[in-house]
């Protein structure tokens, strides 16, 4: 569950490291973002092997789509599944993912549905 203030890893090769979650779309006083949620997010550090050729500066707002929670999810099917870490894919203003790559696996939900691009450019399924 993502909230404002929550600090977020990118898995994406936009040259983005962390950033800051500024505000969760979706809804009136919308407070917890889950998987698969659009959020406003601010660029707080950039990768030391891409500054140069990076996409992204710091201190830039971007939208972003979670990929990766701490806390389990529950799949259709009953299985049952968590991450270590929280993370998100950056979104351009547009809604087009960023980046070429994605550097790990993505849910089954973003297979069918508006973000299929995401689930083509990531490494697989879970």
């Amino acid at each position: 569950m993502i909230q404002q203030q929550t600090i977020l890893k990118v898995l994406d090769n936009s040259g983005a490291k962390n950033v800051k979650c500024i505000k969760i779309l979706g809804g009136y006083k919308k407070k917890i973002g889950k998987i698969g949620n659009l959020i406003i997010v601010s660029v707080q550090n950039l990768r030391n092997k891409s500054k140069k050729t990076s996409k992204v500066k710091k201190g830039e707002v971007y939208n972003a789509i979670i990929i990766k929670t701490k806390t389990k999810s529950l799949n259709k099917d009953g299985s049952v599944f968590f991450f270590n870490h929280n993370a998100v894919s950056l979104l351009n203003k547009q809604k087009k993912p960023l980046a070429s790559r994605i550097l790990s696996p993505v849910p089954k939900q973003f297979k069918r549905g508006k973000f299929s691009k995401i689930a083509s450019i990531s490494l697989g399924s879970i």
